[in-house]
């Protein structure tokens, strides 16, 4: 299991950049849309970490990793049929290959193919 993707969604974006930035020796880039809108920064192992605002006035804050997978829609199929609820199904993401996330017992869970 390799973690390709973690997504942090803030109200203060700026401040938890700033704050990985000095802990973890990170530069953010500047927003992505085609991520909505997180500020990106890599790792040296090829893993990434974005920092976004809530998408939807319902959205909570939260931290959210997505697993790096082969086939995302037999991935996603796997987890519907072990009791997880689809919260995103399969989508693509300009420039970045596609995700899904999953919800299975409270518990959020991204996949992401290349």
């Amino acid at each position: 299991m390799q973690i390709h993707y973690l997504e942090i969604v803030t109200s203060d974006v700026d401040e938890v950049c700033e704050t990985y930035s000095k802990l973890h020796a990170v530069t953010f880039g500047e927003s992505d849309m085609n991520l909505g809108g997180a500020r990106v920064a890599e790792f040296s192992n090829g893993g990434k970490v974005g920092v976004r605002s809530p998408l939807r006035e319902t959205e909570k804050p939260i931290v959210r990793h997505y697993i790096l997978v082969n086939d995302i829609q037999a991935t996603v199929d796997a987890a519907s049929k072990s009791g997880a609820e689809i919260a995103v199904p399969p989508m693509e993401l300009l420039g970045y290959g596609q995700c899904a996330i999953v919800i299975h017992n409270g518990i959020e869970t991204g996949f992401w193919q290349l």
